[in-house]
């Protein structure tokens, strides 16, 4: 991880090229490095453009994650799956900084976050831009009048911090229904699991 630091930060230490938040986790990690590295190159939008292709493909393709993540891959499989992720970027990367970084990534057998760095780089720059990131999960997929009316809601109350939203919707049947919110470190938790925990919790007590 030192190595992937060094080589995408060592030359950058004017403001202008720091992330403006800080991200956690080897994903996030990455992510600041290429933001960095994207910043000295003058390159951040198109850069976020190129990993907006390679995320569409890894969510379309539901077994390229697994296959990037295999340990029994080789030099020469690495190589290959470089030059294919490469060529779905279409033409967006400008001075091949995400080429380089996908060589980095496959050098230091990190392919496998692929997916999270370019959803941790989406955040750097939604922060570059002012805007707040809101996480909407539901059991089932909201139709876009349904979330332009919670961002509508959300907008005008204390958690948007008087800050753009950039709503990210996210399923997930476990919650059974209702909503999880997110905003920044705040979370607004609505969904039936949790009611249904509460109640369990309230009915262990009395007993």
């Amino acid at each position: 991880m030192a190595g992937v630091t060094r080589t995408y930060a060592q030359a950058a230490s004017s403001l202008d090229t720091k992330p403006p938040i800080a991200l956690y986790g080897i994903d996030g990690t990455y992510a600041s490095a290429l933001y960095t590295a994207a910043a000295k190159r003058s390159s951040l939008d198109s850069t976020s453009k190129a990993l907006a292709a390679l995320s569409d493909i890894l969510k379309k393709d539901t077994k390229l994650p697994s296959i990037l993540a295999a340990p029994s891959l080789s030099p020469d499989d690495k190589s290959q799956i470089v030059q294919e992720l490469q060529k779905h970027t279409g033409g967006a990367d400008k001075g091949d900084t995400v080429k380089n970084f996908l060589k980095t990534l496959a050098d230091n057998n990190r392919l496998g976050i692929l997916e999270g760095v370019c959803d941790k780089y989406t955040t750097l720059m939604g922060a570059a831009r002012g805007e707040v990131e809101m996480t909407v999960t539901s059991a089932g997929k909201l139709d876009t009048k349904t979330l332009q009316r919670l961002e509508s809601a959300v907008a005008k109350s204390e958690y948007s911090q008087g800050k753009k939203l950039k709503v990210v919707p996210k399923v997930n049947p476990d919650i059974m229904g209702g909503l999880i919110v997110e905003i920044g470190d705040r979370t607004i938790d609505l969904s039936v699991s949790s009611k249904i925990s509460k109640m369990n919790k309230l009915l262990t007590d009395a007993l």
